[in-house]
């Protein structure tokens, strides 16, 4: 057993002795360790980090093919197109909103609808275009009747939404909307104490405004909105000085 023990590593040292506790808590008076169960054990947790491993992609295109036909949420089943996400894929500044509606839907485009035309309005007023960004949602599928994602909707598919800002890389992320901003964010807070602050996501400034569809229901907050976009376009010209 002594030499044995001396050919372990210190993690499987570790396991062996919690492994020794939990089985003394629970009154098993002989404990039997041998090199075969540790081994086994050793290739279990092996094959969990493999599981766990995230592929990396070369370029959104290529992303783009791999996941076009995800069906690992009920969502896959129920959708008309799988909506994944337009603009340039060298920008420097990323909207990203809950989900897709219906109009996005039926043409596989993130607002494309009139929540879509009032944001290409806003980008327009501070001097961006639809085809300079990069616009997303955290779904990529529409969720029935336009209801909030679920959870568990937004847990499976943040990862493809990681991805594409790994491979854009984008200065700046602006979240639209409450659902978007708190899910990135991981908090509770509303949406009107997220405002008018600078946040940070996974090192990238990130900041918070309201859902164009909301303005369409709620026209007092586009002066809100306007306040929040100056302040993105001014750190972009910050961040990028014109020579």
């Amino acid at each position: 057993m002594t030499a044995f023990r001396k050919k372990l590593d210190p993690k499987t040292t570790a396991l062996i002795k919690k492994a020794a506790r939990s089985q003394a808590e629970n009154g098993l008076k002989e404990i039997v360790i041998s090199s075969t169960n540790v081994l086994r054990r050793k290739r279990e947790l092996a094959g969990r980090r493999r599981v766990a491993e995230v592929r990396l992609y070369g370029s959104l295109e290529e992303h783009y093919r791999e996941i076009c036909e995800c069906q690992k949420c009920p969502l896959g089943a129920t959708r008309t197109k799988f909506v994944y996400g337009v603009g340039s894929g060298r920008a420097k500044v990323m909207f990203i909103g809950e989900a897709p509606g219906r109009d996005e839907d039926l043409q596989g485009e993130p607002f494309v609808g009139r929540a879509g035309q009032l944001l290409e309005k806003i980008l327009a007023a501070i001097k961006f275009s639809r085809q300079e960004v990069y616009i997303a949602n955290i779904l990529k599928c529409r969720p029935p009747n336009n209801r909030d994602p679920l959870p568990e909707e937004m847990a499976t598919c943040l990862p493809y939404l990681m991805e594409q800002i790994r491979l854009i890389k984008p200065q700046l992320i602006c979240a639209l909307g409450r659902i978007a901003a708190q899910a990135l964010l991981q908090t509770t807070t509303p949406i009107g104490k997220l405002r008018k602050v600078w946040h940070e996501f996974q090192g990238t400034p990130f900041l918070v405004t309201y859902h164009p569809a909301a303005l369409l229901r709620f026209p007092t907050y586009k002066k809100d909105v306007w306040e929040d976009v100056q302040m993105l376009r001014a750190r972009y010209d910050e961040l990028n000085p014109v020579n």
